[in-house]
């Protein structure tokens, strides 16, 4: 990092002359502009940002640094921080006088260490170091070094779509590494600045003659919202089934379970469902990211217009999976949001884990709650989850590998238990993938590539865009029952395979879900016997 002395040579004579070390006199009350100042920032709550009010007010009587206003800890060490920062800047922290900080609204909790730059500015102002007017066309965050400098800050996504949403004016100030991310909301501006320096120099008071200093803009980090490098479905070869049912869960937006022995390609199909689904909208892209920057400070650029792919390990505790802590944040399945969730090895996760996805796989969100706070977070990811038959693996493989499955018909009912009735009936595919002996493996040509599949999918979704506005896999059965015509063979057919099967309102919505979109796939729209007769197929119990 660049010295005091050497940062301000490499700025602008204006800047190199506004850059120079003030001196190191205590300010009293007399001697100021003004004693309080007003800052905006933005706190964190959830996905949401509302505004905060950052007042800081200066005066005489015994020294002190009050921060008030509902302050976790980490907001409340912002004192030494902003203290240490200011004093290496070559500012005068007033240590004679009292200085009193409010954080409003009050019952507002505020974490993490986004309020540090505010809250120098606002000593600042007060002080009458910088121009109080100039700050109220401001929204300001940022976190300080001890040197000034100012590193990413988490969340700053969620702050510009709040900005955005609320329609303000402000101009945001951020860091630099947080900045660019925030400059993918469309519609605000956004500067950045690397220094506490930097900011303070362009909020100095006009001087005659002399032009004003702006901090530079932000420019977004965009990136091609479809991977061409990556994990390709021409890799999978026979398994015809498999891909087909995968093809179905991409174009409706549709769970998908798959079942078979170890090393028969069950991972290998789920890491290639993202490859078939069709590029992100702008909107959905920044929802994606802004949940993703809740987790962590900064948003990885080459990741952003992707969609996500969550793999958590089957170790996983329910909280990770939905989120949770205090402050709450984000689990998995908020990560996954317009994205893919895949749980392998589905019935080793612990129940309390599994049984906490039923909310979210119906209403594509999660809402948290605590003693004091609650937060709600979008959850609207596809589900794909692989499992084995049995404890051993090699229930029914026998014919491919030459390996016996050993396990009793109790131990493989207490394996398949592990995955509850309610769960399995909320995943709309159930797919079988057999083990191929090597002979036919290796005699299979090369499959259809994504691309092929992925312009079918499109065309599909485009359809269900169109006619409903969103994936058949997210209706409800209200709006199924309008959007999706049978003629009379199929409602006879469908009927007949609810009553045998002996299926619940839930699985024949449901099965109803996935013929519409083979229908769609088939470009058709009535759905006839054959598109019903197909879903049937995928909609089976566990081996028992």
């Amino acid at each position: 990092m660049q010295t005091r002395q050497g940062f301000a040579e490499s700025l602008t004579p204006r800047r190199a002359l506004a850059a120079r070390p003030f001196p190191q006199v205590r300010l009293h009350a007399k001697d100021t502009q003004m004693t309080l100042a007003v800052v905006m920032s933005r706190a964190l709550d959830g996905l949401e940002a509302p505004a905060v009010r950052v007042e800081v007010h200066l005066a005489n009587g015994l020294p002190s640094f009050t921060l008030v206003g509902l302050a976790d800890t980490e907001v409340k060490e912002a004192r030494e921080r902003v203290r240490a920062a200011l004093s290496e800047s070559g500012f005068a922290f007033p240590h004679n006088q009292r200085v009193t900080v409010n954080l409003a609204p009050a019952d507002l909790p505020k974490e993490s260490g986004r309020f540090d730059l505010p809250i120098a500015l606002g000593i600042l102002a007060a002080s009458g170091v910088i121009d109080p007017a100039r700050l109220q066309g401001l929204e300001v965050a940022g976190e300080l070094s001890l040197a000034g400098a100012l590193p990413p800050v988490r969340g700053a996504l969620a702050l510009a779509l709040a900005a955005r949403r609320e329609q303000t004016t402000r101009t945001l100030v951020l860091p630099a590494a947080s900045a660019a991310e925030a400059a993918l909301v469309q519609g605000l501006e956004v500067r950045q600045a690397a220094h506490l320096l930097e900011v303070a120099q362009t909020l100095m008071p006009s001087q005659e003659g002399a032009p004003d200093i702006e901090l530079p803009r932000a420019v977004p980090r965009r990136t091609s919202q479809v991977r061409e490098d990556g994990p390709d479905l021409a890799d999978v070869r026979g398994h015809a089934a498999a891909r087909r049912a995968l093809e179905i869960a991409a174009a409706g937006q549709h769970s998908l379970l798959l079942i078979g022995p170890p090393g028969t390609g069950k991972s290998m199909l789920a890491q290639r469902l993202p490859s078939l689904l069709p590029p992100m909208s702008d909107e959905e892209a920044l929802q994606s990211a802004a949940l993703r920057g809740l987790s962590r400070a900064g948003t990885d650029a080459v990741a952003f217009g992707q969609r996500a792919f969550r793999s958590p390990h089957h170790s996983a505790s329910a909280v990770a999976l939905v989120g949770g802590g205090s402050p709450p944040r984000p689990g998995e399945i908020s990560l996954a949001h317009h994205g893919v969730l895949f749980l392998d090895e589905l019935p080793e996760f612990p129940r309390s884990a599994l049984e906490a996805l039923r909310e979210p796989l119906e209403t594509g969100r999660i809402t948290i709650s605590r003693a004091a706070r609650q937060a709600t977070f979008p959850a609207g990811f596809q589900l794909v989850a692989a499992m084995n038959p049995c404890p051993c693996g090699w229930l029914g493989a026998s014919a491919a590998t030459g390996k016996v499955c050993r396990c009793t018909p109790d131990a493989i009912a207490r394996y398949q238990s592990r995955i509850s009735g309610p769960l399995l009936d909320r995943i709309d595919l159930i797919v079988e993938v057999a083990a191929l002996p090597a002979q036919q493996l290796l005699a299979h040509a090369p499959g259809e590539p994504s691309a092929q599949v992925r312009s079918r999918v499109v065309a599909a979704r485009q359809r269900q865009q169109e006619r409903q506005g969103g994936p058949n896999g997210t209706q409800d059965a209200a709006r199924l029952a309008e959007q999706s015509p049978l003629d009379a063979a199929a409602r006879s057919f469908l009927l007949k395979a609810a009553e045998r099967l002996g299926w619940s309102g839930r699985a024949v919505h449901r099965v109803l879900k996935v013929a519409r979109t083979i229908a769609d796939l088939a470009g058709t729209d009535v759905i006839s016997v054959t598109h019903v007769a197909e879903a049937v197929q995928y909609r089976r119990g566990l081996w028992a």
